[in-house]
This record gives C-alpha cells, sequence and structure tokens, in this order.
C-alpha cells in the first residue's frame, strides 16, 4: 500500500500438552517453546512493529517460586529485543547449571521462561502513546494462583464508556479509561467470582489446600466469558491465560477479527495467520482451524481443549481489508482472493484504455500489490486469448507476419515504481518536507513512449490519496504519459473503521472530500447539516443507523472516482489522470467468506459501529481533529 495505516494487533499462543521434560528429552533443549514462539511472532511482524509483548506461566511449580515471566518493549526492534532477552537468560543458564540444563524440574524451579503456556502479541498503537505500559500482555495479580490473568488481544471496543461505567457499577475503581483495561478488568472480575463461588461450595468440606486444587480443576472459564463479554461490542480476538495454567482464546460474535489454531498431541498453537502456524510447525494447511466466531478455544490446565460459544452471534462479516493487504499474501487463500481481485478489474481498465493495449504499460505499487497486479495481467492474458479466437475465426489466411504478430502480443509490464529506502528528515516546513517525501518512490526511465503511453499502475487501496497527490503521481508524470491510470483493487473508503484500523476520521478520507465536493458543486451542502441534524437528535440512541450514508447517496461510484482523479491531479500534471476501484460486488465475489465491508459500504457488523461513524461526522462538522471511538 502507498500509505501506511495501523491496524490490526497480531497474537500467538502456545500451550505445551506434554511435561517440559518431554521436550528437553526429544529436542534436546528446554527452549522448544520459546523458538516455536520467536517463529509464530516473527512471522506475523506486519501486524505490529510499535510495541512487542511475551508472557509464559508454569504449571503446578512449588509454592515460593515465581511461576509468571513477561517482558515487553517498545524498541525499534522489538522481537528482536524481547527474545535476545529470553535468549540471555537460557544462555546464563546453560553456563551454570551443568547437566541440570536438561533437567525439566530444575530449571522450573530455578529460571524464568520454563512453563508450558506462552502468549505473545504484537501491537501496532492506533492511538494513545507508545510506552512500554500500552503493551499487551497485561497482567492482573493476585496471590493466589487461579485469580492471576493475563491478557493480550486484537481488539477496538466501540463502547469503552459504557464498560467503563460498568466497572465502576460494579463497584471497581479503574485506573484509565482504555478497552484494554476494562477488557481485562471484567474478566477479571468475573474470574473473581467464579473462584469464590467454587470455594464457597467446598469450603464446609475440604481445607483451602484442597480448594484450591478444586478450584483449578473444576474453574469454567466459558461461563467466566459469558458473563464478562455480553456487553461488549467490537471486533475482537483476545487471549488470556490464568495462572494456574489454563487458557483461552475468545473471537468476537461476527468473526471481524481472525484467529486460527493447530493442536497434535504435543502442541495446541493459536495465531492470527495461518502461514505463521504452518511455517513455525510444519503442518499440512488442512490441519490449521479457525477459531469459530462467538466461540473460545478453552484449554484446561490439563491440557485438553474444546471450542465453546460463550456469546449470541451475529451474521459473519470478517474484514476483508484482512484479505486485501494486512495479512501476509503467503496464505494461500488470500493469494489467490488478491489475484482475483485484479482479474475482476480488468474490463473496466480494458474500457478505460479504449482497448488500446498496444500503448499501455501496466506496473504496480510495491510491494504488497504485486499479487493483485499478477491477478490483472492473468485477466489480461484471457481477453487476448479470446481476441485470438475471434480474429482466427473471422478470417481465413493470414501471412507469416500477421500470425508472428497476432501469437505474441503480450501485455507490455515493467516495473515503474520503485520503493527507495525509507528517507528520514529533519526539516519541519511542509514545502521542503513535501519535497522530499516525493522521493521516498523512485522509477524506471526511459520505457514510456512519450505522449503516446498510457501507464496503467494498480495499488492496494487508496485511503487518504497524499502519496499520490504528492508523490507517485508527479513521478509518473516526469515519464512523458499520455495518461496515468489509478487502479485500486479495494473499493472507494469511507467511513472510518472501529475495529482495530486506523481510519477513524472523516476528512481523512479522499472519497469523503470527493463527495464534500460534489456536494458544493451541485448546491446540495443542506444534506451535510440535515445528516449532522440527524446525528445530534439520536445522541440518546446513536446506534439506531448510520446517516453519514446519506452524504454518497446523490453520486455514483463513477462520480466520485473523477471527482478523487480531479483532487490528486496537481496543476503541475501534464497527463490525463484516471482513478479506477474496484466495485463491491467484485470484492464479495473475489473474498466470499470474508464480507466485512463496513469501511466501503456503512454497513457496520455491529450496533456500536452505526454510533462510532455518527460520532465521526459530527466531530468533523464541529472542527474536531479527534477519534470517535
Amino acid at each position: 500500500m502507498s500509505e501506511q495505516i495501523k491496524h490490526e494487533c497480531g497474537i500467538a499462543m502456545i500451550r505445551l500438552r506434554k511435561p517440559l521434560q518431554y521436550y528437553i528429552d526429544k529436542y534436546g533443549s528446554p527452549t522448544y517453546a520459546i523458538n516455536k514462539l520467536y517463529l509464530l511472532m516473527e512471522k506475523q511482524h506486519n501486524r505490529g512493529q510499535d510495541g512487542v509483548g511475551v508472557a509464559n506461566i508454569k504449571i503446578d511449580v512449588p509454592p515460593g517460586h515465581r511461576y509468571i515471566s513477561r517482558y515487553r518493549s517498545v524498541d525499534q526492534q522489538p522481537i528482536a529485543e524481547v527474545f535476545g532477552k529470553i535468549g540471555k537468560k537460557m544462555k546464563k543458564a546453560k553456563k551454570l547449571s551443568g547437566d541440570n540444563y536438561l533437567d525439566a524440574r530444575y530449571m522450573q524451579e530455578h529460571y524464568a521462561y520454563t512453563g508450558e503456556v506462552w502468549l505473545g502479541h504484537l501491537r501496532y498503537g492506533t492511538h494513545g502513546t507508545n510506552s512500554i505500559e500500552s503493551c499487551h500482555p497485561f497482567l492482573r495479580q493476585n496471590n493466589w494462583r487461579s485469580r492471576n490473568l493475563v491478557v493480550a488481544g486484537n481488539f477496538n471496543m466501540t463502547n469503552v464508556d459504557q464498560l467503563f461505567d460498568i466497572l465502576i457499577k460494579i463497584g471497581q475503581h479503574p485506573k484509565e479509561k482504555a478497552d484494554t483495561v476494562t477488557v481485562m478488568e471484567k474478566i477479571g472480575h468475573f474470574l473473581d467470582e467464579e473462584n469464590q463461588l467454587l470455594f464457597d461450595k467446598y469450603k464446609y468440606d475440604y481445607n483451602n489446600v484442597e480448594i484450591t486444587e478444586m478450584i483449578e480443576r473444576e474453574l469454567d472459564l466459558g461461563r467466566v466469558l459469558q458473563r464478562a463479554c455480553r456487553d461488549f461490542d467490537g471486533g475482537y480476538a483476545m487471549a488470556g491465560m490464568t495462572g494456574y495454567g489454563a487458557a483461552f482464546v475468545a473471537r468476537d460474535p461476527a468473526g471481524i477479527r481472525p484467529a486460527y489454531f493447530y493442536a497434535d498431541e504435543e502442541v495446541v498453537v493459536v495465531a492470527s495467520e495461518k502461514p505463521a502456524i504452518k511455517t513455525a510447525f510444519n503442518v499440512d494447511y488442512n490441519e490449521i482451524q479457525e477459531v469459530l466466531p462467538g466461540h473460545a478455544l478453552i484449554i484446561d490446565k490439563q491440557g485438553e481443549y474444546k471450542q465453546q460459544q460463550f456469546i449470541d452471534l451475529l451474521p459473519k462479516k470478517s474484514c476483508s481489508f484482512e484479505r486485501i493487504y494486512f495479512s501476509r499474501g503467503t496464505d494461500p487463500d488470500i493469494y489467490q482472493e488478491r489475484k482475483s481481485l485484479g482479474k475482476l478489474l480488468v474490463p473496466q481498465i480494458l474500457e478505460a484504455v479504449n482497448y488500446d493495449l498496444k500503448n499501455t504499460v501496466f506496473s504496480f505499487i510495491p510491494n504488497t500489490a504485486e499479487v493483485s497486479f499478477l491477478g490483472m495481467i492473468d485477466g489480461l492474458e484471457s481477453h487476448l486469448v479470446n481476441e485470438r479466437k475471434k480474429y482466427l475465426q473471422d478470417k481465413e489466411a493470414y501471412s507469416p507476419e500477421e500470425l508472428e504478430q497476432l501469437l505474441s502480443f503480450r501485455p507490455r509490464i515493467e516495473k515503474l515504481v520503485i520503493k527507495d529506502a525509507k528517507l528520514r528528515t529533519f526539516i519541519t516546513d511542509d514545502e521542503h518536507r513535501d519535497e522530499l517525501v516525493a522521493h521516498v518512490y523512485d522509477t524506471t526511465y526511459e520505457v514510456i513512449k512519450k505522449g503516446v503511453d498510457t501507464l496503467v499502475v494498480i495499488d492496494d487501496s487508496i485511503v487518504r490519496g497524499t502519496t499520490l497527490e504528492k508523490s507517485i503521481l508527479t513521478m509518473l508524470d516526469r515519464l512523458g504519459p499520455k495518461k496515468i491510470i489509478i487502479v485500486s483493487s479495494a473499493p472507494q473508503i469511507r467511513f472510518p473503521d472501529c475495529y482495530g484500523i486506523d481510519m477513524s476520521r472523516m476528512k481523512d478520507f479522499i472519497a469523503f472530500r470527493a463527495a464534500l465536493a460534489l456536494l458544493k458543486e451541485t448546491k446540495q451542502e443542506n444534506v451535510l447539516d440535515d445528516v449532522y441534524d440527524e446525528c445530534v437528535a439520536h445522541t440518546e440512541n446513536p446506534e439506531i443507523a448510520n446517516f453519514a450514508q446519506r452524504i454518497y447517496a446523490p453520486f455514483t461510484d463513477e462520480q466520485i472516482s473523477r471527482k478523487i482523479a480531479e483532487i490528486i491531479k496537481s496543476e503541475k500534471i501534464k497527463a490525463e489522470v484516471e482513478v479506477i476501484y474496484q466495485t463491491v460486488e467484485n470484492l464479495h465475489i473475489a473474498c466470499p467468506n470474508h464480507i466485512g465491508d463496513w469501511y466501503f459500504t456503512g454497513n457496520y457488523p455491529t450496533k456500536g459501529g452505526n454510533k462510532v461513524v455518527n460520532r465521526a461526522f459530527m466531530n468533523f462538522m464541529e472542527g474536531k481533529a479527534v477519534r470517535a471511538y
């Protein structure tokens, strides 16, 4: 994507299903789980580079020994930082322990990060400060093992104010109003209640030590989640570990945020993306399962696991942006979906170039648009095959030259856009800083027929349009083309996301700016006031509808695309500029199992989404440059 937008975080969990000694004997080291977790997280580093955290729990170590360990980092290379620290501990242990390094009991009693349950998190800081305190996993500590809670997640809640008020009503005093705090404290509260219920059940028949063991054996994490999560509104894949070794991964009822797991006799593994599990454990893709929407994968103290529904289901609306851009394209399904997104754009592209492939050059914005580019080329090749068939059927005889030209013609493909090394600048004035930013991308010169060729360049999506306006179009125009066509494999982004992606302010979207310009041109500015009045009138019931959809209603997708092209084309650009967007219908054809499209259509999967978009529009009208959630 030419424009960086921060987005969903990543989770990784490993539960060793056998005693640590088993892995030491089989793999020759107590670091089996450490190495696997490192791979799981490194293969998901695309999901978060602002911070990293790792937590580990040992099961059944004797009293007096630490059983929860955690490292977090906001270093420039946080994965390397965290695992570097853990690695140093293990090297020291090997040096000082001698033969005891291969004794599981000794290692667990003397060294951290030798436990059976592991939880890792990669963070994109979509808002707030990027401090060590903001990094998951979070700890809720207690001197009773079964009341300890470690939580990490890929989530955003749309109703943080409501959850905050609920915590106050049950008698808590939250230290801040943030979804991470409210989520952990709400789960923690019902974890405490479940502990108390079991204690009260057995307190007259057993001593406290016996009751502790019974609580750890009988505690119902599914019931804890049912009670804790019933008020949650948002997209989430939450992972948690208890101090006694039970763990869970809970997924939102619309399946907005992704979570996958693999299990065999040695491990249960969870990650946000399939390829990470595939790489770390070398398993077939068909062995990797989805954590079902509205279900929690629950792993008990003994390592037994099950999926259990904990909340009423909503229609499944998995995030389509995962497929378009965020997740790694090494997932075979995502790879094919991205190719399909490119292929489905071909009819629009052919019409835009007037079917003149001889004088058209095709390229892409590196690096993630490459797969949709390949699909676009496949579609063009199919078009040429059909054209050759028609031509051969219409004529009986051909000269050798005609046949050569007919059979050898291919779409012209060039690598025109090259992403250069990241430029750093300390210049603060906009005019000179923009000039430097324009050189983030470089191009290949002297491959374009000046004044003759049309350039077709595909990108994953166009969010704000600023990189196109200030960098890419200027650079491509220097090549001297007759026309530049920018193609987006995603539809027009019109509405904020409130479930993890950092797209929260209406005025940032180039499609919204285009709609505003069209309303002004057609003297329909009153629509803005009408929508604002509707939003204000329903502040007591803000989830009722997405009133901001009315802003786009007077115009076709093509009208908005044409206006976007006008906005991003500066006076310095000599070539004609056109912008083509994917249609929502074709998006659903390409990604039939991931139809979450609220940022394109405004059809939010939860009621809280409507609340957020209405608040975002009110912020725009009131001149408030703040987030709506």
